[in-house]
């Protein structure tokens, strides 16, 4: 099934680069293919799935051509799939070998049958190498440098940071190069959230680092589920007061909507049936 073109927005950031660069932000294109090598169950919920997300095929094909276009790496900020199958595996690795992409994994990266069960790091790992084996880089923590910018992938797409995320972060930033975070899920600012719950008319903000205070109208599961922990906690302390970060790209909401966080760094979150390109100055 065909659809009208992506919405194509474009922004200009100063972060300090040596020379102006671009990227191009997506995500959320939630591929749905499934075939013989994979169970029943799962070939049911691709045609099922395929009805929710019914313009993948064609919008992925034209974020390749647009980066292409402009001469530019995709910065993928997850979901690519929609749940873990061979056909949807070999599309990803079959994207990513005709294209320049940096991605960072979002939840349904390493869904089984979405929905099935509560995500968590041991849900994960049972296809976390597979999964892994078809992109070039490590989707759950990752940098390149671009025209002395530092790209980072990290994966936050289960609402948390870990440990050898912020080790890694850490180490990353002792250079002093100036950093994009390349994140799936977007960063907790009231305004963002506001707009999640009240436009959106969202049961809860889908985002990562939401005060405890903030949930009083959360469905148990879901406050559960993006309840911030210690070391996410510490992440976001770390993120907010690094100077080096100049910019977050995420996904996820499926709404193109751009914030601060912290009150200082700005943050684009491409939306469904859209991408983004960015000029870094």
């Amino acid at each position: 099934m065909e659809q009208e073109k992506l919405k194509l927005s474009r922004f200009l950031f100063e972060a300090g680069a040596n020379s102006p660069f671009k990227l191009l932000l997506a995500s959320d294109t939630h591929l749905t293919r499934a075939d013989i090598r994979d169970d029943e169950r799962k070939r049911c919920l691709a045609q099922r799935r395929a009805e929710v997300f019914p313009y993948a095929e064609s919008e992925l094909r034209e974020i390749g051509e647009i980066s292409r276009r402009e001469g530019c790496p995709i910065a993928y900020a997850g979901d690519l799939i929609d749940f873990v199958s061979w056909a949807n595996l070999d599309a990803a690795k079959c994207f990513c070998a005709e294209n320049d992409v940096i991605m960072a994994a979002g939840n349904h990266e390493f869904s089984q049958y979405v929905g099935e069960a509560f995500e968590d790091k041991a849900y994960r790992d049972q296809s976390l190498a597979k999964v892994q084996a078809v992109f070039k880089n490590d989707i759950r923590l990752s940098a390149r440098v671009i025209n002395g910018v530092k790209l980072i992938a990290l994966d936050n797409g289960y609402y948390l940071f870990e440990e050898e995320q912020l080790a890694f972060l850490k180490r990353e930033a002792l250079d002093g190069l100036p950093m994009i975070l390349l994140i799936h899920t977007p960063l907790y600012s009231p305004l963002l959230h506001e707009f999640m719950l009240s436009e959106r008319r969202q049961p809860c903000g889908y985002l990562c680092g939401t005060p405890e205070s903030e949930m009083g109208t959360y469905p148990p599961e879901r406050r559960r589920q993006q309840l911030p922990d210690g070391c996410t906690e510490e992440t976001l302390r770390f993120i907010g007061e690094c100077k080096q970060i100049k910019l977050i790209l995420t996904g996820h909401i499926h709404a193109g909507v751009s914030c601060r966080y912290a009150g200082r760094i700005p943050q684009v979150c491409t939306g469904l049936h859209e991408t983004a390109l960015v000029t870094i100055g």
